[in-house]
């Protein structure tokens, strides 16, 4: 009998190494606030990416709303229409209007090309997305945003480990906002973070996320509830010990899918980029005019052999209501994330997918049509 097979399941590591963290948390009687555990896993994080400053969240759209509270971001900002829709959502708790350009078709992410003549004079920000792990082109992005006096914070959801030359990819921008839910690489059930370039900064994210209070009596800003506890950040202590597992897993798996689907008519890979050390976090394949069927009656034939592959992204955020009126969510002016919408399907991959599990998603790609 066949198992459920899902695009991504969270790594779960034996409950008795969670049992004596929760024995210290009951014995330090501190559940949030900044606790012990909270602190350690903001050092072991800095530590592991290799950054300064890092704030932890409960969980990322909270951390992007406050990051761009955290940069007094205004009026319109510059994003994509290819992504989660937290990414807009945040803009719009924020009261900024997002301003949606086109992707690159190489590497679906937000094309600089279309950034610049976006811009108007209440433009004040851009929101790109390191989509499925693979980085914006940052260099080109930096550039529109020294020319134009742009702020820039990356959402880096996808991106936990990802370095370039230079080391991580999240020392980029003004800030870079991690989600670790549940389906990410690396995950605290629940939780998020910022990561932040000088001390100031992230005390100023620390008072925003903890109500605007700097003690007990003193409030300095109209700040949220975004603190992470102290079960999530014992979690994410005990997921970093995995994280050389867990990414030698998901290369493994990766490669698999590499070399059993390259030869597949209408099957399309999307190619690492050269000098990336990726993370794997998801196996976007594009299915073209010249596969057997459609992208979307493929997703239900494998949904029906109880494989649970995604259409990520589809919808575009610019098609949903609170975004379509927007003169920026035109399909016509988008053609690319269109496109990748209606052809984009992510296949599962997880460090406990086994090789049975993933010969069966092989066979069934091959199948497809039959």
């Amino acid at each position: 009998m066949n198992t459920n097979i899902y695009v991504t399941q969270p790594f779960l590591p034996a409950l008795e190494e969670f049992t004596p963290y929760l024995k210290q948390i009951w014995d330090n009687k501190i559940l949030t606030n900044g606790g012990p555990y909270h602190q350690e896993l903001e050092q072991a994080l800095c530590e592991y990416l290799g950054v300064k400053h890092i704030a932890l969240f409960t969980n990322g759209t909270l951390a992007l709303i406050t990051a761009l509270q955290a940069l007094r971001v205004t009026g319109e900002v510059i994003t994509t229409p290819y992504s989660f829709v937290a990414t807009s959502h945040s803009l719009l708790w924020h009261n900024c209007k997002p301003v949606f350009v086109d992707i690159e078709p190489n590497t679906l992410n937000i094309d600089p090309k279309k950034i610049e003549a976006a811009i108007t004079p209440q433009t004040t920000a851009i929101l790109p997305v390191h989509c499925y792990g693979n980085p914006c082109n940052i260099a080109e992005i930096e550039k529109i945003s020294e020319n134009y006096n742009l702020r820039v914070i990356y959402d880096a959801a996808h991106a936990f480990g990802v370095k370039d030359a230079g080391g991580s990819i999240l020392r980029h921008g003004d800030l870079s906002v991690l989600s670790f839910h549940a389906t990410k690489v690396f995950n605290t059930f629940e939780g998020g973070a910022i990561v932040c370039p000088d001390a100031k900064t992230k005390q100023r994210i620390d008072h925003l996320k903890n109500f605007g209070f700097v003690d007990e009596t003193t409030v300095v800003a109209p700040g949220i509830n975004a603190k992470m506890s102290e079960i999530n950040a014992a979690f994410g202590l005990i997921q970093i010990k995995h994280m050389q597992e867990i990414l030698q897993k998901r290369a493994q798996i990766a490669n698999t899918y590499k070399e059993q689907l390259k030869d597949i008519t209408g099957i399309g890979l999307i190619d690492n980029q050269a000098g990336i050390t990726s993370n794997h976090a998801y196996f976007p394949i594009m299915i073209n005019s010249e596969f057997q069927i459609n992208r979307d009656t493929l997703y239900e034939n494998l949904k029906n052999k109880d494989i649970y592959a995604r259409r990520y992204f589809y919808p575009l955020i610019s098609d949903f209501p609170m975004y379509r009126s927007l003169p920026s969510a035109a399909r016509n002016t988008l053609p690319v994330a269109v496109s990748a919408a209606d052809r984009v399907l992510c296949l599962p991959i997880y460090p406990v997918l086994t090789q049975q599990e993933q010969e069966r998603i092989i066979d069934a790609l091959r199948t497809a049509g039959s």
